[in-house]
């Protein structure tokens, strides 16, 4: 038997700031981990911050914003990566956070999952960015739909509206996921956001036989002001949205979720329960039916160059004139 001690981590970015954000991140994970936290789940995009810009402005005015986000984001490796990496060693704690990452002149919506012993074991970009979020992040690939071992379990990972993909929940799920990493924007869309979060969160639950640790994020009324002054925009866009907690393999909140301001839920996850789920409804085993119902994964690494140089063209002809060979004979 196996429990761990779990936190699903709610705050605020340092607005605008890539290494204001990650010294707080850091600060809270050696604040966590002199409370034997184990695995902790940060936000969607948490660092520096969600794009909340591209959600209250048209393209044409968004250019600003867009530079500006591009210029706090996160390379991997990076400075910021390795700060979160010798947190996580420091503390032999799991760590799965959001972070806007930059990769030459493109932004991706990025999952890094760091081990106890600071190793970076995944780093996986939301397949499809979200309706207004395609204007400012790239389109990621199969790669990271897979469950990774870590010290705490097989950790699988997804962002926001991901989950609104049965596909993509079922490719973790399928791949035996103990525990599920979550993460939305928070301070967004208002309450029917954060009515829906619970929703996705507690039907993979169910549905994967997991745990879930799931994070928003938070705006303070300062943030809210200055992201209205920037954009334009009114407070309701940028408000409410959060729903932080964490969520028992039978779909049940385990504590009392984060609706608003900072703070922590922390829950001692008990993998006997994965057990007595799985011993009604194992989506991946006896509950399936891969006869009638399968998927197929594309899970190659997405690459934007394929050279075909003279030493292949040279197998490639060599293989062509066999064949040819073997084609005469055979007549």
């Amino acid at each position: 038997m196996t429990t761990i001690k779990a936190a699903a981590v709610q705050i605020s970015p340092v607005l605008y700031s890539r290494e204001g954000t990650v010294k707080k991140v850091v600060e809270k994970i050696m604040e966590l981990g002199r409370q034997g936290v184990q695995f902790a789940t940060f936000s969607e995009a948490i660092v520096p911050y969600y794009p909340y810009f591209s959600f209250v402005q048209p393209p044409f005015q968004m250019g600003a914003e867009q530079l500006r986000l591009i210029e706090q984001a996160v390379t991997v490796p990076s400075a910021a990566t390795h700060a979160v990496g010798e947190a996580s060693r420091q503390t032999g704690m799991v760590v799965s956070i959001g972070v806007n990452e930059r990769d030459g002149g493109t932004l991706f919506n990025t999952q890094l999952l760091f081990d106890a012993d600071g190793t970076l074991i995944q780093r996986r970009r939301k397949i499809s960015p979200t309706y207004h979020e395609r204007m400012i992040w790239g389109q990621g690939d199969g790669s990271g739909l897979r469950a990774v071992d870590s010290a705490v379990g097989r950790i699988g990972q997804l962002v926001c509206w991901e989950h609104y993909n049965p596909l993509a929940r079922y490719a973790l799920m399928a791949d035996g996921e103990q525990i599920h990493s979550s993460m939305y924007p928070g301070s967004f869309g208002g309450d029917i956001f954060a009515e829906q979060t619970q929703v996705n969160i507690r039907q993979h639950a169910l549905e994967s036989g997991c745990f879930v640790v799931n994070a928003t994020a938070w705006l303070n009324a300062d943030q809210q002001a200055q992201i209205m002054h920037d954009t334009g925009c009114p407070v309701g866009p940028i408000s409410s949205g959060c729903f932080t907690t964490i969520v028992s393999p039978q779909g049940e909140l385990m504590g009392e979720p984060l609706r608003s301001g900072e703070g922590v839920v922390i829950a001692d996850l008990d993998f006997s329960l994965i057990d007595k789920r799985k011993r009604q409804m194992d989506s991946r085993g006896h509950y399936s039916r891969p006869e009638l119902l399968s998927l197929l994964i594309d899970r190659a690494p997405a690459a934007y160059v394929h050279e075909r140089n003279a030493h292949s063209m040279s197998i490639v002809e060599t293989i062509g004139d066999d064949c040819a060979l073997l084609v005469g004979e055979s007549r």
